[in-house]
């Protein structure tokens, strides 16, 4: 069990890691200062890794 502390910490920390990615990608993509900081993109599905479906199980042969 995390203290209410420990949770704190906890996600002040994720949310400094999914800025440092959103920058990384504004940054990757050549987002520069004239875009807007607000305005969303999209990932191009070939970006994206083919991943089965979560929660999905592979049954075998019997």
């Amino acid at each position: 069990m995390t203290t209410r502390y420990e949770r704190l910490k906890m996600q002040r920390r994720m949310q400094r890691r999914i800025r440092l990615v959103v920058e990384e990608r504004r940054m990757a993509f050549g987002a520069g200062a004239a875009s807007d900081p607000e305005e969303t993109m999209e990932i191009p599905p070939m970006a994206l890794p083919q991943a089965p479906a979560i929660g999905r199980v592979r049954i075998g042969k019997a």
